[in-house]
């Protein structure tokens, strides 16, 4: 069992807020001015607890960065590979995951959906 932590309190709550899919640079950029005595250091440790606990996922790795999500229910995600980001895209996944188990005789336990391409932002500024 973890010790509770006003730092690992805020940073969980952190991701949970964000609709971004942060970084663990993003999380401490954030948290930084509220918590000065904060270091990188603690927010890699707290997310690598968090990651193997399940309480947070990560989507994938963009521009060198894990990509993370409080989201752990299955839901498939858009990157742009122009600007970084990374979106909740809805994509019906159940009858996908149907169609793989009874066409392979597999059992899905757990799917990512991941799609990569320009965001609506980007092709409008191109």
């Amino acid at each position: 069992m973890r010790r509770h932590s006003r730092k690992r309190d805020a940073i969980l709550n952190c991701i949970r807020q964000s609709r971004v899919h942060p970084s663990a640079e993003w999380i401490y950029a954030q948290l930084k001015p509220e918590h000065p005595d904060l270091s990188l250091g603690t927010v890699y440790r707290n997310l690598a607890l968090f990651r193997e606990s399940g309480e947070v996922v990560c989507v994938a790795t963009v521009r060198g960065a894990d990509r993370l999500d409080a989201c752990t229910e299955p839901h498939a995600h858009f990157i742009c590979e122009q600007c970084g980001a990374v979106l909740d895209v809805d994509v019906p996944q159940d009858d996908l995951r149907s169609d793989l188990e009874t066409r392979y005789g597999v059992r899905v336990r757990r799917s990512e959906l991941l799609f990569r391409g320009v965001c609506s932002a980007c092709r409008e500024t191109s």
